[in-house]
């Protein structure tokens, strides 16, 4: 598992420094000369860092800050590969309970460990005396009014830095079933070196001015949109659930997946692809071939965290059938408690169809998402009650629209998926 991730630029040899923990215990550091990548690991570190954040200091050496309350900062070697020196540099006072998720900059000469208190609050630490403190903490905010509707208060993220010289505070809000949504608000300095974030009427903006930024060297392709998954790569929005198996999908004239699992628990079945849902309502069609599938096998599209439920097809008897399934659940030690109960079914003919899922992920909403399906791709059919997706905080990452084809019985059935359309109103 993936926790707290971090990057940091080096000029003196103009790299990208990656520092991510890996299964809560063995912080590894990769590396690379565009950020972009391809990325290769540098080294994984014995010391395990909690919550880290990378600084590449003036002098060009990195420092890492971290810890949950009591915060420490570790110096590494000049090659980043081995830490030197660690030292407590604070302790969060009781009054303000757990600081953590420290990220470490150098501004104008100060030293400053920015510290989020979860969920509802931000803090910074300032030094002027060097990496290792003292340090004095200041409040940044505590229960600030967000600018999401129903839900939560902005904080961790970090501080930006425009080619203008503007600052910003991009934190993000808690706003589930979507996950952590980014907001970003502007930032100014008082005389002697605190970041001040500008609200509007008490509370995070609803919007500010657009940062002013040059033109970006490269478009970033949008979220929304058609998708026929040409050429020889997934686009960088698309996400395995698993460490994909490479040799059970492919893309070009369509994405093909072959079954790489035998199980009857989606939440096992490796090569799920998934996509991030929009908000605050958005519409996931997909168009499928399903004239390879095997006896035994259940391919489809879910809306995937740990309460799911999905529309698709389950092939038995030499028969397909249409069908819309939930309950499938997972408590919060990521064990699946259930695999899921069919709810409705309908017949199908010829080898393709279209599957449609439509997510309201308002917090504080019935949060509702529904089935439906389409033989000619034009005129859909309701599939199934609406499913109410879950917003359990132990799942921040939010729901995912999941493309999936596993096996039941016995590998070697397929799908290929020829067109996913994710659409906003």
């Amino acid at each position: 598992m993936l926790y707290e991730v971090i990057t940091a630029y080096r000029p003196s040899n103009r790299t990208f420094y990656w520092l991510g923990q890996l299964d809560f215990a063995r912080p590894s550091i990769y590396t690379a000369t565009a950020v972009e990548g391809p990325w290769s690991r540098l080294t994984t570190i014995g010391t395990p860092y909690y919550a880290a954040g990378l600084l590449v200091d003036s002098d060009d050496s990195l420092y890492v800050a971290d810890g949950n309350t009591t915060i420490s900062v570790a110096q590494l070697s000049p090659d980043g590969r081995s830490q030197v020196r660690t030292q407590q540099v604070f302790t969060t006072p009781p009054s303000v309970g757990t600081l953590e998720g420290a990220r470490f900059y150098k501004i104008n000469g100060q030293y400053y460990i920015f510290l989020t208190r979860p969920a509802n609050g931000q803090y910074i630490l300032k030094s002027s005396s060097g990496p290792f403190g003292p340090y004095t903490m200041r409040q940044v905010l505590l229960d600030l009014r967000g600018p999401i509707p129903g839900g939560g208060v902005p904080h961790q993220g970090g501080l930006v830095q425009t080619q203008s010289g503007a600052w910003y505070y991009l934190a993000f809000v808690d706003a589930y079933p979507g996950g952590r949504v980014p907001a970003l608000a502007p930032v100014t300095w008082t005389p002697d070196g605190w970041p001040v974030v500008q609200l509007v009427n008490g509370a995070w903006g609803v919007s500010y001015p657009s940062p002013v930024v040059p033109t970006p060297p490269r478009q970033v392709t949008p979220m929304i949109g058609v998708d026929t998954f040409e050429g020889t790569a997934l686009e960088p929005r698309w996400e395995w659930n698993h460490n994909p198996d490479n040799t059970k999908w492919s893309v070009g004239n369509g994405l093909t997946l072959r079954t790489a699992t035998v199980t009857h628990d989606l939440y096992w079945a490796r090569n799920t692809l998934t996509h991030r849902i929009q908000g605050p309502t958005s519409t996931a069609t997909v168009q499928l071939d399903h004239s390879a599938m095997r006896d035994g096998d259940r391919a489809g599209l879910a809306l995937l965290r740990d309460s799911s439920a999905w529309i698709g097809l389950k092939r038995e008897g030499g028969a397909t059938r249409l069908v819309m399934v939930g309950g499938l659940t997972m408590d919060g030690n990521w064990n699946t408690t259930g695999t899921g109960t069919e709810l409705a079914s309908a017949p199908v003919s010829g080898t393709r169809v279209w599957l449609r899922a439509s997510a309201d992920i308002r917090p504080g909403a019935a949060r509702p998402g529904v089935f439906s399906y389409s033989t000619d791709g034009t005129n859909f059919i309701r599939l199934g009650p609406a499913f109410s997706m879950g917003n359990d905080w132990r799942f921040f990452m939010g729901y995912r629209f999941a493309l999936f084809n596993h096996a039941t019985k016995a590998l070697g059935g397929a799908v290929r998926v020829t067109r996913f359309e994710l659409s906003v109103p």
